[in-house]
């Protein structure tokens, strides 16, 4: 028996006996993993991939499906909306830092029309219509929508705004359980069956193996309690997921999410990080973290989120993430959503994929003065804020936070607040830090030999801020570099090392 318990690398010399082989092991059956398989069998490698569960698709069959892709991709031009990698690339430059990778970021701009060609030629299935609204998702089957706050202050005034939300196709949606990324992880999991690609499911990555010179040549793991020793002749993808639910690492590295893990899945317990840590590896912007705000995105435009102090603190227009972000990293997690009537049921009166949000509030009241007493914020407070809002309100306007026209009204009558503090959730977005061919880099700089990864295990390109669908878009993009890649590498040597095999 070889001990499980620990995550140090076990050295093939104490290998008797391989019970799988391959030339590429990929674990995780996600999106990075199942792109990373396409790959590298089209380059000609045998593929195994392992998933620890009983299926294929992780966190990604769970998702909205938004994949992040711009620069004018044939959806985009087909809807009418003009786009470049350099404006794409100068939006994300100022939308997802703090230290942000430059490099990384024009890579992936200037491989994102080619990479949305590679998804449709692959079967994801796009439909040409554009959802315009706020929202979390497109509640129907449209392909386009904004799902990072392009159009909105401040980024609209930084590069032109255009939609980079690409959703596939898929009708009966059901929030939370089949949404788009099932349609993604779909078609891709067929063509990654037709290449012959295989998978072990219920299998558990354990340890890595490496031979004496360090080189990653294979995995141990456990299938239903067994240990398994997996060969890689070639190269092991790691596709592992984050570590948002580790909670040891959480409260190390990003202690913001404590109790607060969402938009993922248990198996997120950070094993792959681990793994290539115990080689050396290096790690990049593991504070870094989405964050989501359980509110409906219609009433939030309409309306004023506040703060404990009654004050103002984001344009109420802008994507979900970043008020998530702005209110749990510099608002202590203390909101409240300011309604006047007339705006709350024009608020429901519009179509959402997120009806569940849509709560009764907590206060009511005839005038400002009384909601704030009530709300027990200090006095003049709320009330000074909604007279600055209704005063350029009044002309349209919205100088103050730059929220767009179309949504800018004054409140007036009687109005309703509603209670958000703590209404956050999200996930980790550090990880391994990777070369642009998807290497694992040890941290002294080098690649670790026959060690590759992709997805939410590594830190990609999102470095501090998010939009929604980086974690499909760059998991996708990534993991197919993984998969040349690893395909790409020389022969391991192991196999001399046991001649019996």
């Amino acid at each position: 028996m070889v001990d499980t318990t620990t995550i140090r690398p076990l050295r093939a010399a104490e290998v008797t006996d391989w019970d799988l082989r391959a030339d590429v092991v990929i674990a995780g059956y996600g999106i990075a993993g199942v792109c990373a398989a396409i790959e590298a069998a089209r380059a000609g490698a045998d593929v195994l991939l392992l998933e620890r569960t009983g299926g294929w698709g992780g966190a990604a069959a769970m998702a909205g499906g938004h994949i992040y892709l711009g620069g004018g991709t044939p959806l985009q031009q087909a809807l009418g909306f003009e786009d470049s990698p350099e404006n794409m690339e100068k939006f994300l430059l100022a939308a997802i830092g703090p230290g942000v990778d430059k490099a990384r970021i024009a890579d992936y701009c200037n491989g994102s029309v080619e990479h949305y060609n590679w998804l449709v030629a692959a079967g994801v299935p796009f439909r040409e219509a554009f959802w315009g609204e706020p929202g979390w998702e497109p509640p129907h089957d449209e392909g386009l929508n904004y799902s990072g706050g392009e159009n909105a202050a401040p980024f609209n005034a930084i590069a032109t705004p255009a939609p980079r939300g690409h959703v596939p196709q898929m009708t009966d949606k059901r929030v939370g359980q089949r949404s788009g990324g099932y349609m993604l992880m779909k078609p891709l999991a067929e063509t990654a069956e037709s290449l012959g690609v295989r998978a072990e499911y219920d299998t558990r990555l354990r340890r890595l193996i490496v031979d004496e010179t360090d080189r990653v040549v294979g995995v141990l793991a456990t299938q239903f309690g067994k240990e398994v020793t997996i060969r890689a002749e070639r190269g092991v993808v790691l596709a592992t997921g984050s570590f948002a639910y580790h909670q040891q690492m959480v409260e190390q590295y990003a202690p913001r999410l404590i109790g607060r893990p969402a938009a993922s899945i248990e198996e997120h317990d950070g094993i792959g990080i681990r793994l290539a840590q115990a080689l050396g590896a290096d790690l990049a912007n593991m504070d870094a973290t989405e964050v989501a705000f359980f509110g409906d995105p219609q009433m939030m435009a309409r309306g004023l989120l506040v703060n404990a102090r009654g004050q103002r603190y984001v344009p109420e227009d802008t994507y979900g993430g970043r008020i998530g972000q702005l209110t749990l990293i510099q608002q202590d997690n203390q909101a409240y959503l300011i309604l006047d009537e007339a705006a709350y049921e024009a608020a429901l009166a519009t179509v959402t994929a997120t009806p569940f949000f849509r709560q009764p509030p907590k206060w009511a009241a005839e005038t400002v003065a009384e909601l704030e007493s009530d709300m027990g914020l200090p006095e003049r407070s709320l009330q000074s804020t909604v007279d600055t809002y209704n005063l350029h309100a009044a002309q349209g306007a919205d100088p103050l936070l730059g929220k767009k026209p179309e949504w800018v009204r004054p409140l007036s009558g009687s109005l309703a607040a509603w209670d958000m503090r703590g209404f956050t959730g999200g996930f980790t977005l550090g990880g391994l830090r990777t070369d642009l061919d998807a290497r694992v880099l040890h941290v002294s700089g080098a690649p670790i030999a026959g060690l590759f990864a992709a997805g939410r295990c590594t830190t990609g390109i999102c470095t501090g801020g998010y939009v929604s669908g980086a974690s499909l878009g760059d998991g996708s993009f990534y993991g197919r570099r993984a998969g040349r890649a690893a395909a790409g590498a020389a022969p391991s040597s192991v196999h001399s090392e046991n001649p019996t095999e």
